[in-house]
């Protein structure tokens, strides 16, 4: 079982996409949360541990991940899909984006 956890700012839109689309994926476990203070749902140290596989939205949200976590996330591989906060719940060209890049990448 692959664990997959995806990272956005407030896990409102882009992260709780990811985790909705991909969450019926035999052999994979995903879940999501949010960086932001004001994140639906804060991710934790235990997110980070659980996870074999973390996909943050941005590269400001890899830089946030280091200053939050520090430590914790050293031996974490931790992969920037380089999508921008420009979509809404479940759109389908946020689907279409996550499709084509994610899976590749979870091996």
């Amino acid at each position: 079982m692959k664990k997959v956890l995806f990272l956005c700012s407030k896990n409102k839109l882009r992260s709780p996409t990811a985790e909705a689309i991909f969450s019926n994926v035999d052999d994979w476990e995903v879940y999501s949360a949010g960086i932001s203070n004001d994140a639906e749902v804060h991710v934790s140290v235990e997110d980070i541990e659980w996870a074999d596989f973390i996909f943050v939205m941005e590269k400001a949200h890899k830089k946030k991940l280091s200053s939050k976590f520090g430590r914790v996330i050293r031996d974490q591989k931790i992969i920037s899909l380089d999508i921008p906060d420009d979509y809404e719940y479940m759109d389908e060209k946020l689907i279409e984006i996550l499709q084509s890049k994610v899976p590749a990448l979870v091996h």
